[in-house]
Formats: structure tokens, C-alpha cells, sequence
């Protein structure tokens, strides 16, 4: 496979002499490298073969905690928990430098693209998910004097076992002053609220002929202050309505733009694919749709795209957001992670909901599809 650029960490992968002038986010193989390569791991520390942990309901397991400087290369992880929905309930938070607010904060399962609660396998340049359960990152996440990963079991049962493994390395010298810090943040709203359910199919004037110029009602994925550049999303549907659920337009607003500064054509337009995705699952290394159901209420779809190509910079503010149907009137559920790069501090994410109403569920929302009428907002809204 090709390696990709991803311009925007050259100067922290590219820092000292152990890297390439202009190299990738991967080190030159043909230079001998002066890192110092270390490895987190669950391993049995009798030196057995109990090499995992048990994580009791409530109880949070520390899973890395070193010292800097250093670069986060790979981290790895899988887990036996019975409990129904466990991805949805184990938490995943990263913290850089000693800060307060994580600059990771989502569910384990959607920070791998699986936002609908259980295991499928896929596979993109920085994250996937192999047979079986195996759970791969491969962002690259520097850090200039501290990195604590943690993961916090919020369920009603005990996590049987969770293995880890992070790579990571340190380096004798700093990172440059302009390297920016990871960040992932998860949003959901189950359901989005559509503005109407008198629409009858995806044609009908009522939706197709509304506008929507400056983004009222969009599903927001990230809101952030500060400079840096955004580099992707997952994102999970739950539709609670017939048809299909992807006319809406993904918006990208830069530097407190009014206007969208980036407008799209449609939801499988953003994410790479074309006409529903034919129906048909495709995982690809930037862009893909790994599930792909039918264009009824019930159905389950994911897709993902990274930005590894073209980041997009923003120098005070960003905000990536889709609409959910024509001009926002459509109400499935939306669930995602959005992954970005910028320099810290970085705004608080919103809160996380209750595990309770991160678990995927129909809501009533009328419309096609759905008998019942909108009565107001729902759970995670």
C-alpha cells in the first residue's frame, strides 16, 4: 500500500535525525531511526499467561501513563465483556500534558468506527478492526512532556478481560514548538429531529425544494476553537424512517464563516461512494461504508472518511456538520466520532450522554417508515 503524507505532522515525525527530510507520518525505513521504541501492555506481570485485566463495573484502568517526549505509534486493543452493547459502554479518554478536559472522549467502540454497538470488520490507512475483535490505531500522537490513556467500564458488568498493546516512542531532543495534539470527540443525537414528517419519499417538493444555505438544524460533528486541521469522521445511522437516509450535504465552516467555507452534493457524495453505495459494503484506506443497509426504518449503516490527503486548516475556529435528510428533514439516529489535529487548549466537549442513551434504540418520530408522531426532543439530543 502507498504511503500517504499527512503534512500537517512533519515537523514532529521528521524532528531529529533518526527521520527523512519530508518524510510521511511513517519513518523512513532506510534511515536508521534514534527514537527509543517502548510498549505499554497488558501482559501478566508474573510473567504468565494471564495477560489481561479485569475491569469492574464503575472502575477505570489506566493504560498508559508515561512521560515525554514521545509519539503514540500504534495502540491496539480487544476485549471479552458479555454484557450486550459493551462498546457502547466502555469509555475512551486521553489526556496530553497534564490537561484537565481530555482531548479524547468517546465510547471505545466508536472511536474504531463502531458506532452501532457490535463488531464488523474494516479496514482504513489509520484505523480498523481485524478478526477477531482486534481493535488497531494507527494516528500518530505526539506529546510533549506527559500522554495518560485510560478506559473506564461504565456497564453493569464486569469487563473479563481487556488486552492492550501501545507502541510508542521517545525521543532525547523536543518536539517542534508548531507540533499540534490528536483529538477525537463523539456526538450523537438519537434522533436527529426532522422539521417535518408530512414528506412521503426523498422527491417530494415539501423536502426537495427547501433550502438550506447556512446550515440551521445540521448534525454538528465537531465544534472547536483554537487553529489546527481537521483530518476525518465515523459515523454510525440507526434509521428510524424509510427511503434512503443520505441527502443530506456535508458543511464545513472555517474561521467563523457564516457560509459554509466547503459545501457537498450529498451524504454518500462525502463519504466517497455514489447512488446509495449500490447497496453494497466497500472499506477502502480514506473512505468506505463497511455496513450498508436497506432503505428501510430499522436499517444500520457506517462509513468513514479521512482527510489525509488535504487536511483542512483552520486558524480560530471550525465546524463539520451534515444535514440529515433534504434540508435537515429526516429523523434517524447519528451517532460519530470526528478526528482532528490543533494546538491545546482545546474547548471542553459537550458532555457525554448516559450510557443508557448511547445505546442504539428506534425512537418514534412518524414519517414514513414510523407511525407515531415527533413528540419533542428524544434521549442524546
Amino acid at each position: 500500500m502507498k504511503r500517504l503524507a499527512i503534512f500537517f505532522l512533519l515537523a514532529a515525525c521528521a524532528a531529529g535525525p533518526g527521520f527523512a527530510q519530508n518524510a510521511s507520518w511513517q519513518p523512513d525505513v532506510t534511515r536508521q531511526q534514534t527514537y527509543t521504541p517502548h510498549r505499554a501492555s497488558s501482559t501478566d506481570p508474573k510473567g504468565a499467561n494471564a495477560d489481561f485485566r479485569v475491569v469492574a463495573p464503575g472502575a477505570t484502568l489506566t493504560v498508559l501513563d508515561v512521560d515525554g517526549p514521545g509519539t503514540i505509534s500504534h495502540i491496539w486493543f480487544t476485549i471479552a465483556d458479555a454484557e450486550p452493547y459493551n462498546l457502547k459502554r466502555i469509555v475512551l479518554r486521553m489526556y496530553w500534558d497534564g490537561e484537565k478536559d481530555p482531548s479524547v472522549e468517546t465510547p471505545i467502540g466508536d472511536f474504531f468506527g463502531l458506532g452501532l454497538g457490535y463488531y464488523y470488520n474494516w479496514h482504513s490507512e489509520m484505523l480498523s478492526v481485524g478478526s477477531v475483535k482486534a481493535l488497531n490505531c494507527f494516528f500518530p500522537m505526539p506529546f510533549r512532556r506527559h500522554a495518560r490513556i485510560t478506559i473506564t467500564n461504565e456497564g453493569k458488568q464486569p469487563i473479563a478481560a481487556f488486552y492492550y498493546n501501545i507502541d510508542y516512542r521517545t525521543y532525547s531532543h523536543p518536539l517542534p514548538p508548531d507540533t499540534l495534539y490528536f483529538h477525537a470527540e463523539y456526538r450523537q443525537a438519537q434522533p436527529n429531529r426532522g422539521w417535518t414528517d408530512k414528506w412521503t419519499n426523498n422527491q417530494d417538493p415539501l423536502v426537495n425544494d427547501k433550502a438550506n444555505l447556512y446550515g440551521e438544524g445540521n448534525y454538528v460533528w465537531m465544534d472547536a476553537k483554537g487553529h489546527g486541521q481537521y483530518v476525518g469522521v465515523t459515523m454510525s445511522v440507526l434509521q428510524n424512517q424509510d427511503f434512503w437516509w443520505g441527502e443530506g450535504d456535508d458543511m464545513f465552516f472555517i474561521d467563523g464563516a457564516k457560509e459554509p467555507s466547503i459545501a457537498g452534493t450529498g451524504s454518500e457524495d462525502y463519504f466517497l461512494g455514489a447512488w446509495d453505495f449500490g447497496g453494497k459494503p466497500f472499506s477502502y484506506p480514506l473512505y468506505g461504508a463497511p455496513v450498508v443497509g436497506k432503505e428501510l426504518a430499522g436499517s444500520r449503516s457506517s462509513v468513514y472518511r479521512f482527510h489525509l490527503d488535504s487536511p483542512i486548516p483552520f486558524t480560530k475556529s471550525f465546524k463539520a456538520a451534515i444535514e440529515h435528510g433534504s434540508a435537515n428533514d429526516r429523523s434517524d439516529n447519528f451517532y460519530s466520532v470526528t478526528y482532528w489535529y490543533q494546538a491545546e487548549p482545546h474547548s471542553p466537549f459537550p458532555p457525554l450522554p448516559p450510557v443508557e442513551q448511547r445505546l442504539p434504540a428506534l425512537q418514534s418520530v412518524g414519517g414514513p417508515g414510523n407511525a407515531s408522531p415527533i413528540v419533542g426532543p428524544g434521549p442524546g439530543k
